[in-house]
């Protein structure tokens, strides 16, 4: 049972372990990930993820705010970020053509080529540093546990 002090439930040991598990360890994961992808090829984590994004929307395309959404990003962060990736020539940006207000970025052949490059890298990362660790009952319980999660925090900022 958790201690109430000062209007505060605090951790229990269990809860506690449960926690400093999960930050340190996907810290550590999000480290050796984007090590493995900047060593192999020259590309960060956080750019290989809106390579994904973007391979997974019509036509290799994404309006920003709906990419930022699916980044967990702000819009400023991730139009720095894709400014990075333009220069580079692995992205462009435009006009949305269903709805002239808008800005899509969208995916160049390049950057395609970057993602089909780095993306076996990527899976045998993720299957040798989490996937392949856990039972299926335990990948089952992790995804519920965290879709959970995600759909709070989404409602939140709704």
């Amino acid at each position: 049972m958790s201690e109430v002090r000062d209007g505060v439930r605090w951790l229990t040991d269990t809860e506690m372990h449960a926690w400093r598990s999960y930050i340190v360890a996907t810290l550590m994961l999000r480290h050796r990930l984007h090590r493995e992808l900047a060593d192999a090829h020259d590309v960060s984590l956080a750019d290989y993820e809106v390579l994904v994004c973007l391979s997974s929307g019509p036509h290799n395309r994404m309006r920003m705010t709906e990419l930022a959404s699916m980044l967990g990003s702000t819009k400023s962060r991730l139009s720095h970020q894709v400014g990075r990736l333009e220069v580079l020539g692995i992205v462009r940006r435009g006009k949305d053509p269903e709805d002239k207000r808008g800005v899509v970025a969208e995916l160049t052949d390049e950057g395609m080529a970057v993602l089909e490059r780095a993306a076996p890298t990527h899976v045998q990362g993720v299957r040798e540093h989490l996937i392949d660790l856990l039972t299926t009952e335990e990948q089952i319980a992790m995804g519920q546990a965290f879709s959970r999660v995600l759909n709070h925090l989404t409602e939140l900022d709704e």
